[in-house]
């Protein structure tokens, strides 16, 4: 599927409804059962059963469509024909776009009343990847719409024993460009849903959307990419129990590592490499953190997941960092030589094959297999599968088990610490990944401790941690140039080598001077 932001051939004006739409005309509801999962509840609801209803979204490109009919999962479930339908679909705003600055849009069908619908969901609502847009209730009023973008295609829809299938395949539609989209909603008994999902995915590529198609229709108007839903760590004040931090979190971190996936390509720069890197490490963390109170089969599977894609995502960002730093900074240091620029060019062929095999996970089955074994850990919550005595855990108040989680952390860190200017680059190293640990934890955690001293400490544990970092980059760095091998000049290593030595003096001395500055700062759980 082309990106939302892409442009293509003039698509001519959109159209316009037989009558200016009006907030005082519009007849709405919130979905009803079915759609539930549409806006997930702000406190976490028992564990669902077998018949509780699901809906999830999924991205499909213009091959996926056409196969999809054929496909295994669909024809040994299908029940009589498929009904379609032409469809096509206006989101219309206000000449300022207030709408879309709410997170909203209005939606024209072709059929049935309009509706305005939340495409982007409120920043601290929990959130679950693949959750189709809910709708909104909205007040009367007499301004008037103007449309934004269109979609024009057929809907089609079957019936696969439980489940219904609904396809969306068709164009989008602004001014001046268009591009092609596809959306697959699967609605149905949870496993029902998942089940097929995951028999779908083990050969057609599909993901939950990073966007609503309102918002790509949007951003495509704008010429720009879609608004990610989110970013960073996760936003947890507005979680009262353990169990609901962890749902938020989950789903949080798994949107953001959809948003910053697709760019994790050649010629997309370093940032989606980076970013995803950094949602992964934060993933990883949080089923770290929560192991106490939630573990079993399914979430160590998930980690494994992660982990395989942690050791593609690994030499992309390791290559990215040497060519971009050491490498680099000793090229323009020393000046054009020939046997570095020899260097480079190896080194540059080496991130090519990195960002290649990265490519080839991403694209195939293991990441979407990923994302959906995440989505199941949010819907199933199998850590409630124990003894009722093992869940009371969940329920226990938020602030308390971050204090605990962020207690044994930080112990942990200054007993590593201790005598640090005596260790040497190993020590040091396991000083760095107890720092990171760290920080993960406390940005997890810092919200519900709003103010100055954690802000303070935030800052100099990840001053902490950059300075160790650099260190560790020129160890990584040594290591990169040396698995060159014999086909680079062995000057031109030499040389990157006493460069990075050069650059590890510097971080060792800022790192212990980070050091003795963040034992002066007060845990601010405390």
């Amino acid at each position: 599927m082309a990106p939302a932001g892409s442009r293509g051939r003039t698509a001519g004006p959109l159209p316009r409804p037989a009558r200016p739409p009006s907030r005082g005309d519009l007849s709405l509801t919130r979905f009803d059962a079915t759609d539930a999962a549409a806006e997930p509840p702000a406190e976490p609801a028992p564990p669902a059963d077998a018949a509780a209803q699901l809906s999830l979204e999924f991205a499909l490109d213009p091959e996926a469509v056409q196969r999809l009919p054929r496909h295994p999962a669909i024809t040994s479930a299908r029940a009589g024909r498929a009904r379609s339908l032409a469809e096509e679909l206006i989101w219309m705003d206000s000449a300022e776009g207030v709408l879309a600055a709410d997170g909203l849009a209005l939606e024209v069908p072709r059929r049935g009343p309009r509706r305005l619908i939340r495409s982007m969901p409120p920043a601290e609502a929990p959130w679950c990847p693949g959750t189709p847009p809910a709708l909104e209730e909205m007040e009367p009023t007499d301004e008037n719409w103007v449309p934004i973008a269109a979609f024009s295609g057929r809907r089609s829809v079957m019936a696969l024993g439980e489940v219904t299938a609904e396809l969306l395949a068709g164009k989008l539609r602004a001014v001046a460009a268009e591009a092609p989209v596809a959306r697959l909603l699967l609605t149905g008994p949870t496993e029902a849903v998942l089940a097929r999902a995951a028999a779908l995915a083990a050969d057609i590529h599909m993901l939950p959307p990073a966007a609503s198609l309102a918002e790509e229709g949007r951003a495509l108007a704008r010429g720009g990419p879609p608004r990610p839903r989110r970013r960073g760590p996760p936003p947890l004040s507005g979680a009262a129990t353990v169990e609901a931090a962890l749902l938020a979190a989950l789903g949080h971190l798994l949107e953001v590592m959809l948003v910053h996936a697709p760019a994790c390509r050649l010629g997309a720069g370093m940032e989606g490499v980076h970013q995803t890197r950094v949602a992964l490490r934060r993933l990883r963390s949080v089923l770290k953190v929560f192991r106490p109170v939630a573990s079993g089969p399914e979430l160590v599977e998930f980690d494994d997941g992660l982990r395989a894609m942690a050791a593609a995502l690994g030499p992309a960002r390791d290559w990215d960092v040497f060519l971009a730093g050491t490498a680099a900074e000793a090229a323009a240091a020393i000046g054009g030589d020939r046997r570095l620029a020899a260097l480079l060019r190896a080194g540059e062929a080496r991130r090519q094959e990195a960002y290649a095999a990265l490519r080839r996970l991403l694209d195939g089955p293991a990441f979407p297999r990923l994302v959906l074994a995440g989505i199941g850990l949010i819907q199933r919550r199998p850590w409630r599968e124990g003894p009722p005595e093992s869940l009371a855990p969940l329920e226990e108040p938020l602030p308390d088990f971050a204090a605990g989680v962020l207690d044994k952390r930080w112990h942990r860190l200054r007993k590593r610490g201790e005598d640090i200017a005596e260790h040497g680059a190993a020590a040091l190293h396991e000083v760095r990944l107890d720092a990171k640990r760290l920080r993960y934890a406390a940005e997890l955690f810092a919200p519900l401790w709003p103010g100055k001293p954690a802000r303070r400490f935030l800052r100099r544990l990840s001053a902490l941690q950059e300075e160790l970092g650099l260190a560790n980059d020129v160890a990584v760095a040594r290591e990169l140039a040396a698995s060159l091998g014999t086909g680079v000049p062995g000057w031109a290593i030499g040389a990157v080598e006493g460069f990075a030595s050069a650059r590890a003096s510097r971080a060792r001395r800022h790192a212990l001077e980070s050091w003795d500055e963040l034992l002066e700062a007060e845990p601010f759980w405390r």
